[in-house]
């Protein structure tokens, strides 16, 4: 059993990781919690009868603790993850990773001298429904993959002391926070990592001073094709989150198993035989349709389980924080992309 501090227990932490991960984790425990809103923390640890600590500080020193997942601003990260790994705390971090390159390969760094797992979550690879796609990928079910597109879009509007609306707070608006869940979940499903990068960012709608609008194309070493769109001035309802892979033998469309959600609607085109040229492009064929139906996971108590799990087995995570880093290079490379306006290698 993992015993667990959470840092930053507001926000997707109140919402989602502690109800539904943390505490119902078969491996793991809520013990204490602490957030920069007092009154709020106090709520929460009332509401879960765990301790509640001032600062992240008293919190780490606690020698109960065994992990810490860290949900706080991107900028406090690094620091909150290096104060941690020298205490000896395991850390699940909530992404982006980081404000750069040079804070990753810190935070890997003093993990790996004082012997803790890092972890960055990237709760959407724990999606039933994504890992079967993955698998009928894997399998070649859709014959040879040649274009996968991952949207992930909400409404945020401005607000005052927002983070994720400040650069140098959050490492960028739509494309660093929804994004790159985007970019490891195709990069997840088709096994493959991008190379290349094509951006473009924009502020059509929101004039703060992250851009609110943004769409990257991809190279994958497989020679696969990706496109990647992230907005944050989209209505919610309107915000369909569609995942959408192609290949020579078929296709598979899903709507809403981006996100928060652990479900979703999924449907699957499989061209059964060796197709012929048709100049008519007929489209519709019902017989070639079907549902996908796969039996629905929590993918915030999977996450906490399988990092969980890697502590007690001393297995290093696949979700690791040299993953953390390289998606933080291909955020980086997105940016350049779109300020120079060409298409940026992936070192």
């Amino acid at each position: 059993m993992i015993n667990w501090g959470v840092i930053g227990a507001g926000g997707i932490a109140y919402r989602r990781t502690i109800p539904e991960g943390i505490t119902k984790s078969k491996n793991s425990k809520l013990v204490a919690i602490t957030d920069i809103n007092l009154d709020f923390a106090r709520k929460i640890s009332c509401e879960y009868e765990v301790k509640l600590y001032n600062n992240e500080e008293d919190l780490i020193n606690d020698k109960a603790i065994d992990a810490v997942y860290i949900a706080t601003p991107v900028f406090l990260h690094h620091r909150q993850c290096i104060l941690a790994a020298k205490k000896g705390k395991h850390i699940f971090c909530e992404k982006i990773m980081a404000l750069n390159e040079k804070q990753c390969n810190e935070m890997i760094d003093v993990c790996k001298s004082h012997n803790v797992k890092l972890a960055i979550a990237y709760m959407m690879r724990f999606n039933s429904i994504h890992k079967k796609i993955r698998e009928m990928v894997k399998n070649g079910v859709l014959g040879k993959i040649v274009l996968g597109r991952a949207q992930l879009s909400c409404w945020y509007p401005p607000i005052e002391d927002a983070w994720r609306q400040k650069k140098d707070l959050g490492g960028g608006g739509s494309l660093a926070d929804m994004g790159s869940h985007c970019m490891d979940l195709l990069e997840f499903i088709f096994d493959s990592k991008i190379k290349e990068v094509s951006c473009f960012t924009g502020n059509f709608v929101h004039d703060y001073q992250t851009e609110d609008t943004s769409i990257v194309t991809c190279k994958f070493e497989k020679e696969a094709f990706g496109i990647i769109d992230s907005c944050f001035n989209i209505p919610d309802y309107s915000s369909k989150n569609m995942l959408e892979i192609y290949g020579s033998k078929g296709s598979i469309l899903c709507r809403g198993t981006i996100g928060q959600d652990s479900n979703g609607l999924v449907e699957v085109f499989i061209e059964k035989k060796e197709a012929a040229y048709n100049a008519g492009q007929k489209r519709l064929n019902p017989d070639k349709t079907t549902n996908l139906e796969v039996k629905p996971i929590n993918i915030y108590q999977a996450e906490i389980e399988y990092f969980a799990d890697c502590i007690e087995k001393n297995i290093e995570p696949e979700i690791s924080g040299e993953l953390g880093l390289h998606h933080i290079k291909i955020i980086e490379a997105c940016y350049k992309s779109a300020k120079e306006q060409k298409i940026i290698k992936i070192n």
